[in-house]
Formats: C-alpha cells, structure tokens, sequence
C-alpha cells in the first residue's frame, strides 16, 4: 500500500512540475504530422484529453495502448469531427480480446481537405488546376497484463501525408503501460507516442530544368530535384492518474448507481510547451453520462463539455458519445463518437 501511495505521489508531483514558463520559447511546427496530436473519441475530448489513465473503452488505442488490455468484448469505434478551416478528421478502431491477458486492434485516421483552385502571380483568379492534402495512419496494437495489476501495450503505425503531387511517409511507434494500484480506484497510465523515423516530402513537382552555365550551349535542360528537409514526428510522452471517487468497487463513495472520475493527465511534447488537462465524468447506472474538461497551457479550448448514452440492444452495448469544445475566433468544434461492444 505504501508503494502505491509513493508511486502515486512521484506521478502527480511530475505533473504538477511540468514548466509552463517555457512557453516563453514554444518550438511548434517544427514538426511534421501535426494531424497525429488531434485527439480521438468524443468521451476523451469531453475530458480535455486526461484519458492516458482511463483508457477503458476502443480509444484507447490512440491515448494508451496499454488500456486495451482491460477490453473483454469485441469493440469497435468511430470518430469524425469538422475540424478546422473546413478539414474533416476520422478515426475508426477495432479491438478483439485475445483470452483474459491480452487483446489486439487495428485502428485508422484520415484527415482530408475539399479541393482548391491553384491560384499564381499570373493567373491570380486561378489556374484550372487544382490541389489537396490528405493525411493518414493505419495502425496496429498489442496490450498484455503483465500482472494481474500491470499492462503493457505497443502500437506500430504507417503514416503518410500527402500535398498535391508531393508525398512522404514513415513508420512510428507508441508504447504504454497501465498500473491498477487497487487503491480506491487510483489507476496510472503512461504513454509515449509517435517515435519513429522522419516525414521528408517527394514528388514530381520537385523537379526542374535547370541551366548553371548559361553561356555554354550544352548544358541547357538539365534536370535538377529541389531538396527538401526531413521533418520528426510530433514526439509526446503523457503520464495520467484517473480515480472512481464514486463506484461499486472500494473507491472512497460507494454506490450501485453512480461512478464519478477524476482524471489528470501531463504531456511533454517535443514540439511545443507542457500541457496539464483535468477531467471528469459522471456516470448513471453506466448509461448516461455527463463530462467536463479543462486543459491549462493552451491557446484555444481551454474548456471541454460533453456527454454519452449506452444502451443495449440484442445484447450489444451500443455507445453515443458527443464533446464540445470553444475554440474562440474559429467557432465550436463538435466531436460525434459512435461505438459498439458485442
């Protein structure tokens, strides 16, 4: 018990010690991929993203895949969300428990963009011609209880982005583990996300004719490649303690009906300053369900609401989730999550 208590202790004394002075020297864009840091399941984002130790449901294949360990049944989600400037993001996920010790999924995001019209100093009305992006990850994960109280989990993932002609691609890696201190609820996840190699973009628009000796007659139309830099991965290393405060197990209230959780996650990332988020969620009878979240350390969407229905139907439990986050002079951003556990 007093393990757990220390452990516990050193977990939340590295949140509360993350530096958000730093935000006086922000390193953001200066990495690639940045559709991999757009969370996933509208219960999470409800919660501003402190899910690394709940990681209970098919989400966690993105927050933590160590949390895919607790899934019992076969459980699949799906995500979509009209981000920003007119961008759609999906997100789909399928875990199957493989016996009582560990489980495997498969999940996916895409992230794609209406086309536009190519516009130039010469045709600034258009060209004719049109561009788009589209960005993408396919992914596979492993979580297996290690003990009857630890998991670990590991995902591989292709990920790829695409800008008109010009394409890159490269293979990432998440690892997460799950700690269940049995300790009036008290879980203790961590998660580090996206290593792996670089995004470097090629294509046929890189090419050129090009001339370095103008006065010699031989060498006209050569052909030349621009260079372009490789770009890392957003790199992110989250640690997160959730609690029941309310529950049917030996939480501090007891209670048949209700489950209320308190959740705080910390994230390091590599690309930006650190982050805390705090949630909770409030659960009647595991049917309806209300949530709130608030992050500190970001510019926009502070605060988070949500909420869920649960519901069976020819025994299978089928998941409603929605989340609502303001994100000030670019308007609402509205998160519909649907799933099913059968």
């Amino acid at each position: 018990m007093k393990k757990h208590i220390i452990l516990l202790l050193g977990i939340v004394l590295l949140c509360s010690s993350f530096n958000l002075e730093a935000q006086t020297f922000r390193k953001v864009g200066s990495s690639a991929a940045q559709f991999l840091k757009i969370g996933v399941g509208s219960r999470a984002l409800a919660m501003s993203s402190a899910f690394a130790g709940v990681s209970n449901d098919a989400n966690a294949l993105y927050w933590n895949p160590a949390g895919i360990a607790n899934i019992r049944q076969i459980s699949w989600t799906a995500s979509h969300t009209n981000w920003i400037a007119d961008i759609a993001h999906q997100f789909t996920g399928l875990i199957v428990p493989l016996g009582l010790s560990s489980s495997i999924g498969f999940s996916a995001t895409f992230v794609s963009m209406d086309q536009e019209e190519i516009t130039t100093e010469a045709s600034p009305q258009g060209t004719g011609f049109f561009w788009d992006a589209t960005d993408l990850a396919v992914a596979v994960s492993y979580a297996r209880w290690m003990t009857d109280r630890f998991a670990i989990g590991i995902t591989a993932k292709y990920v790829s982005q695409k800008i008109w002609n010009e394409s890159a691609s490269t293979v990432a890696f998440d690892i997460g583990t799950y700690l269940n201190t049995h300790f009036k609820g008290i879980v203790i996840g961590m998660c580090f996300s996206n290593f792996g190699g670089s995004l470097q973009l090629a294509g046929r628009d890189l090419f050129r004719e090009y001339d370095f000796n103008p006065n010699n007659s031989l060498n006209v139309g050569v052909d030349t490649r621009l260079h372009t830099e490789p770009w890392p991965l957003p790199v992110n290393f989250r640690v997160g303690v959730a609690m029941d405060v309310i529950g049917q197990a030996e939480n501090f209230i007891q209670s048949a009906d209700n489950r209320f959780t308190l959740a705080v996650d910390g994230n390091h990332p590599n690309d930006d300053s650190e982050k805390l988020n705090f949630g909770m969620e409030y659960g009647w009878k595991e049917t309806i369900f209300a949530r709130f979240g608030y992050g500190v350390g970001y510019d926009l969407a502070n605060v988070t609401y949500g909420g869920g229905l649960k519901f069976k139907v020819s025994g299978a439990n089928f998941l409603l989730d929605y989340a609502l986050a303001p994100y000030q002079e670019f308007g609402n951003i509205h998160y519909f999550t649907i799933g099913l556990n059968f």
